[in-house]
């Protein structure tokens, strides 16, 4: 008897941010006995000034396919646009030798761009998770829309981002609300004691302590503008000030060297390079707010009902849960918005909050789609309304 074909499925990660949101589909795809997983890792992942995260991945288990090293020392939008070029380039010769049945992206960073290309040439159905969200404030939302009308399934994280992908056109059998997959962590993972986390990271979060997580606002031709207001306002907030490096866009080392200079003025806080998923997310258990512009302010901090203070434009039009506190980019309106934060009122009114994000069952549902979606011609052929 001969033994069935496994289906090949190649997965993107480009970066610490989207690796901790597809960790638990990577893990369920590996032990899948139907599934020859072909993993791909490219960009800041490769990156020393970024942490060299693919040993993290390395450290998992999990088996690496292919390396793309694209991502150029380069603080402009012009070294973005480089990087999609070079990405591209080194992912024709790739893909075109793997030749995966169906190739899964997350997300909306702008490194996905050129897998996404390049399978589109290829003839490689695509999956894509997170399609339908907003975030009018950062080229990721036309990314994002993007990498929806290329892909031939789609796993939202909301009902909401389901409907807003149908209305892009996409027939509802290809669009399944699966949850955002990072939220799988809380259901699958045990946390970190506060005593363990002290331990890993260093630091005492027995005092009120702020998370601060800011990318540059990549819409702006000044990414870092919005940034002025943030700083100025994080000089007046009590409390320990910890950092997570932003993400590799344009103005990223402007922000990095700023943040030093501010630790160091301020001589209390700390800034991490990168923090793995389960210490990320021990670590919003612990803290007292979060504040910045990224979007796990949004999707993830709901889930422990974590006051968050959303700064400026760059998250503006996404999906949010009560816990969130807009705040435009002026000092005086932060400070604001912290002090609310802190209020035992507002944390009251957070009670019995759900995380519209998911329940923490995504995996599931993508890898019981991947493995079961018809192959072939009837996949790729997309029909109009």
């Amino acid at each position: 008897m001969t033994e069935a074909k496994k289906r090949s499925i190649a997965v993107v990660t480009t970066s610490r941010a989207d690796y901790s949101h597809l960790y638990w589909p990577l893990h369920d795809l590996a032990a899948h006995p139907g599934v020859d997983l072909k993993l791909i890792v490219v960009g800041a992942h490769l990156s020393p000034e970024f942490g060299m995260t693919v040993r993290e991945i390395e450290k998992d288990g999990f088996a690496i396919a292919g390396r793309v090293e694209c991502l150029l020392s380069s603080d402009s939008d012009v070294g973005m646009a480089k990087t999609i070029g070079v990405a591209t380039l080194s992912l024709a010769d790739l893909l075109g030798e793997l030749r995966p049945d169906l190739l899964l992206l997350i997300a909306d960073r702008y490194e996905m761009l050129a897998p996404a290309v390049v399978a589109l040439a290829l003839r490689i159905p695509m999956a894509h998770i997170e399609g339908g969200e907003v975030s009018e404030g950062a080229i990721d939302d036309a990314v994002r829309n993007a990498l929806t009308k290329m892909s031939h399934v789609h796993f939202t994280s909301t009902f909401a981002a389901r409907e807003r992908v149908i209305a892009m056109g996409e027939e509802p059998w290809r669009v399944h609300r699966a949850g955002a997959p990072s939220i799988d962590h809380l259901t699958r993972n045990t946390l970190h004691s506060r005593a363990e986390l002290e331990c890993r990271l260093e630091v005492d979060l027995g005092r009120p302590s702020l998370l601060v997580a800011y990318h540059p606002v990549t819409i702006l031709r000044e990414t870092t503008q919005e940034a002025d207001a943030l700083f100025a306002a994080l000089a007046e907030v009590e409390g320990q000030i910890l950092f997570c490096y932003p993400n590799a866009d344009a103005g990223s080392r402007q922000l990095m060297e700023r943040t030093q200079r501010f630790l160091a003025e301020r001589g209390d806080g700390r800034v991490f390079v990168n923090l793995d998923a389960l210490t990320y997310w021990s670590l919003l258990k612990q803290v007292e707010v979060m504040v910045g512009n990224s979007s796990s302010g949004i999707m993830e901090t709901a889930s422990f009902a974590l006051p968050t203070v959303n700064l400026g434009m760059r998250q503006q039009g996404r999906e949010r849960a009560p816990n969130v506190l807009d705040a435009a980019a002026r000092k005086e309106e932060i400070l604001r918005q912290v002090a609310r934060a802190r209020s035992a009122e507002f944390r009251e009114g957070m009670k019995g909050m759900t995380n519209p994000y998911g329940e923490g069952t995504a995996s599931e549902t993508i890898v019981r789609v991947l493995t079961t979606v018809p192959l072939g011609v009837e996949l790729l052929v997309k029909k109009g309304e």
